[in-house]
């Protein structure tokens, strides 16, 4: 299999119209555009039954202590974990491309609706469910696409890896608030082939180039 993209190349950075946050001087950050990018697979096996797309970011910090603090820095050091932007599972085999903004074409506040989604697919929960849940403001079920907003005090860029899997099975077998793990979890054992593009993106004003 084979994944493009008209949205970014594989291995350069994601254009902020793709991003959760963008970096702002006065406030380090402010919201985005987040719009999913166009997405286009081919070469999947003839007895392709459903596509499943996942997003991760593997470049998470494990420990929050220093995370957005003023006068401080995420160290590069710092063991790193799985965050998931984007789950999306049942796919119809007859698909090859998705557009730019067809699943998201803004931030939405206590997150997008779901699990339905076009092409009568459906979308899991992202990990913005998570991180927001002490935010009064913001707290609520991130379903779908929601882009990139590392921390703006890293000191790494991050990336942000867009799998395409072609499965054997046209609706797979697991329901209700889907998190990418669950996902990962179910697919086991229905890949038939797999095939991945990965964009980078930073808010760290000292990394970019």
């Amino acid at each position: 299999m084979k994944v493009t993209s008209n949205s970014f190349k594989d291995g350069q950075p994601i254009p902020g119209d793709f991003a959760f946050c963008l970096a702002d001087p006065e406030h380090h950050v402010c919201l985005g555009r987040n719009l999913n990018p166009h997405l286009a697979w081919s070469d999947a096996p003839p007895d392709t039954h459903s596509f499943v797309i996942i997003c991760h970011d593997p470049d998470v910090p494990s420990k929050g202590d220093d995370v957005n603090q003023e006068d401080r820095t995420v160290p590069a050091s710092l063991p790193r974990v799985d965050f998931f932007h984007w789950v999306l599972v049942d796919l119809p085999a007859s698909l090859g491309e998705i557009s730019e903004g067809e699943f998201s074409s803004d931030v939405t506040p206590r997150g997008k609706p779901g699990p339905h989604a076009p092409h009568d697919a459906r979308q899991g929960i992202n990990d913005y469910t998570g991180w927001f849940d002490s935010d009064n403001d913001m707290r609520g079920d991130y379903y779908g696409y929601d882009g990139p907003c590392p921390p703006w005090n890293d000191e790494i860029v991050h990336h942000y890896v867009f799998t395409v899997f072609a499965l054997d099975v046209g609706r797979l077998d697991v329901d209700g608030k889907l998190t990418g793990q669950q996902v990962r979890a179910a697919i086991q054992g229905h890949i038939l082939a797999q095939a991945s593009l990965t964009g980078t993106y930073t808010l760290n004003p000292s990394l970019k180039p």
